[in-house]
């Protein structure tokens, strides 16, 4: 029983020296993991920190770079949008410049022409007033004048076609066109078409595209 009791009271003692030995170690583990942590976590916040204080030296300078880089795209898109503009407005200033020499070219005769078409309203009211039952052997004077005045008024006309000057002279029954024609008077029918050419007054004229002079014509209307 001695023993057993000796057995015991050892067994006792140990357990309470490893007791005391692990209550004495585990604060110091504990001890030693704070500690750890706290340097690792101090380690770590001192990254961090270094960290914060260079990010915002980073951010500063894209910022700055993006802000330079905004600043240059807007500046090339509004010279681009200038540059476009001008090549716009050169090609247009150049068309205009074109299109006033061709027509300068072009019309720049036009008002001999207009003085010229009175001489072609005389040599064709001449010839017309002629009878032509007195253009006989027997009236040989009037026969050669008549000719005369005929060629004349042929050869003045092939000089305005070959200068783009034709002549404008409706038939009746053609459409009325305000751009060629200049109505004078209408003609009251119940046959004819309305709106359509019933007489022609004076032969009209164009230059190229352009009426110098409209036919003056009589209309016929329904009613």
């Amino acid at each position: 029983m001695a023993s057993v009791g000796g057995m015991c009271v050892r067994s006792l003692y140990k357990i309470s020296r490893h007791s005391q030995y692990l209550l004495h170690i585990q604060p110091t583990r504990n001890r030693t993991l704070k500690l750890s942590t706290t340097s690792t976590n101090g380690k770590t916040d001192e990254t961090e920190g270094e960290k914060e204080q260079k990010q915002p030296e980073i951010s500063e300078s894209e910022h700055k770079l993006v802000e330079l880089n905004k600043k240059y795209e807007k500046e090339i898109a509004e010279l681009k949008d200038k540059y476009i503009r001008s090549l716009a407005e050169t090609e247009n200033v150049r068309k205009r410049m074109m299109k006033q020499i061709e027509d300068a070219k072009i019309f720049g005769i036009q008002g001999f022409c207009k003085d010229l078409l009175e001489v072609a309203d005389i040599l064709g009211a001449a010839t017309e007033s002629v009878p032509k039952d007195q253009l006989t052997k027997e009236n040989i004077h009037l026969k050669n004048l008549f000719d005369g005045l005929t060629m004349t008024e042929s050869q003045l006309q092939k000089v305005f076609t070959k200068n783009g000057l034709v002549k404008v002279a409706p038939e009746e029954g053609e459409k009325f066109d305000p751009f060629i024609h200049e109505a004078l008077f209408e003609v009251p029918t119940t046959e004819k078409e309305k709106g359509t050419i019933a007489v022609l007054q004076k032969t009209g004229y164009r230059l190229k595209d352009r009426t110098i002079r409209p036919a003056l014509v009589g209309v016929f209307k329904t009613g």
